[in-house]
């Protein structure tokens, strides 16, 4: 699949205005985003790129600035290169937990060592949702557990959940880039128990687990929100991240709405990682 990269210059550079445009772009099917110190690069199917659309979107953007783009069509890139070029650093979270890719050297020792080397999917753990997420798993009582993860990305939560002791662990994304490298980041940390599959919510009738865990956005939460339910049983939960504390009020009351009583949120920089359980 083709792809166009869009790089965006904002000014002022600002880190929330940059954050509030990746979630209106992502609203457009961009899939992944990376920032620099002065830009923000997004990245979109090629097959599904509408300049119209985004010009819609920067002409009504909520803060004043000062946006500019510039965009180029790319179609196979070595991505471990380029996020070697750019900033990828080991992280570790929790003190637990270290998340690094092949090339790197001297990384920090933790208890849960995961290797991750991104393609398209830039799940890292840098981003705060991830790594509010994951700061929840490594408190999750996981053994023998089924555990969901809606929106995988890199599958580096359903890689944690797998060492943290779930019994099996099913992993979704919509993006094929997504989903070929979780296959391999998967097996590149011999995990056995995570099953990966290309789809969104269509994909959950029928199916139950102990805990369901979607790092996506407010819009694809709102929307799927009802599937996710329909997958506890009373007394399971269900962990939501990919927006804003603002956006809290709204997601509480579509939770209320399917049987969900949200319990608890974690801030990191404004974004938030909310738990509720099934009532």
């Amino acid at each position: 699949m083709n792809y166009f990269e869009v790089r965006f210059f904002i000014e002022p550079y600002e880190e929330y205005i940059s954050d509030v445009l990746a979630e209106e772009l992502g609203e457009l099917g961009f899939e992944s985003f990376a920032s620099t110190e002065e830009t923000l690069d997004a990245y979109i199917p090629e097959s599904i790129f509408d300049e119209s659309k985004l010009k819609a979107l920067l002409d009504d953007f909520p803060f004043e600035a000062n946006i500019d783009y510039k965009f180029s069509k790319i179609e196979s890139k070595n991505w471990n290169e380029e996020w070697e070029k750019h900033y990828f650093e080991p992280i570790l979270i929790g003190n637990d937990c270290v998340i690094h890719s092949s090339f790197h050297q001297n990384v920090p020792k933790a208890k849960y060592d995961i290797v991750i080397d991104p393609k398209m999917a830039f799940g890292t753990g840098h981003h705060e949702t991830t790594s509010l997420v994951i700061a929840e798993i490594l408190k999750m009582d996981l053994k023998g557990k089924s555990l969901l993860d809606m929106g995988c990305g890199t599958a580096v939560l359903a890689i944690l959940a797998s060492m943290r002791g779930a019994r099996n662990i099913l992993a979704i994304d919509i993006d094929t880039w997504c989903t070929e490298n979780s296959i391999e980041n998967i097996s590149i940390n011999k995990i056995e128990n995570v099953e990966i599959k290309l789809g969104g919510a269509e994909l959950l009738s029928g199916l139950h687990f102990d805990i369901v865990v979607a790092n996506i956005n407010r819009n694809i939460l709102l929307s799927d929100m009802e599937s996710y339910a329909a997958c506890l049983e009373s007394g399971k939960e269900l962990y939501m991240s990919g927006f804003y504390r603002e956006d809290i009020p709204i997601i509480e009351a579509e939770a209320n709405r399917n049987g969900l009583r949200l319990i608890e949120f974690r801030e990191k920089n404004n974004w938030v990682v909310v738990k509720t359980i099934k009532e």
